[in-house]
């Protein structure tokens, strides 16, 4: 976990541009055998498609900021990423239910680098088996990297909150198969 990627721009300018120039939708999935819009905006970059929670989502192509940020996240992790996912968090009332990410094209032990800018929210962490559970502060421009066992043993989602808070722009880098 690094309290900050390092980049050449204010991380409020980021933001603003990541908002404004992003192409955002809103997904529907099937949870538990039932469809839901997803409770965010989404927006998938990269080389492949990339299916989850029923949902298949056609990639658009980097754009220049996120493609700057992947960069970063590859010096800061090592791995190399051929696709984003972004989440729009607009208030307190948008979150991502517990999950992990094994969906098989992610390959056995993926390599995941996540980029938050703007408003600070609690990633909770939750062990499979044993249902220990942690929580970090995902600040704005923080990059936290998930790998190894990771996705295998542990779920990990952002809780609605009814705490005022403003916009957040989350980037999670993989790599496709």
């Amino acid at each position: 976990f690094l309290p900050q990627l390092p980049l050449p721009w204010p991380n409020e300018l980021v933001l603003a541009h990541l908002i404004a120039q992003t192409a955002w939708r809103e997904e529907t999935v099937i949870v538990y055998g039932k469809r839901h819009l997803q409770p965010r905006l989404s927006a998938w970059h990269g080389d492949k498609a990339y299916r989850y929670s029923g949902l298949s989502l056609a990639p658009l192509p980097f754009t220049p900021l996120p493609a700057a940020i992947r960069r970063a996240a590859e010096t800061a992790t090592g791995p190399r990423y051929n696709s984003v996912l972004l989440n729009y968090y607009r208030d307190g009332r948008d979150s991502m239910g517990m999950h992990s990410d094994d969906e098989p094209e992610l390959g056995p032990e993926p390599a995941i680098a996540s980029v938050s800018f703007g408003a600070a929210r609690a990633f909770i962490l939750r062990h499979k088996l044993t249902k220990e559970t942690m929580k970090l502060a995902l600040t704005d421009g923080s990059l936290l990297f998930m790998a190894g066992p990771m996705q295998a043993n542990w779920m990990h989602g952002i809780n609605k909150t009814a705490k005022p808070v403003g916009p957040r722009v989350n980037l999670t880098f993989r790599n496709i198969a």
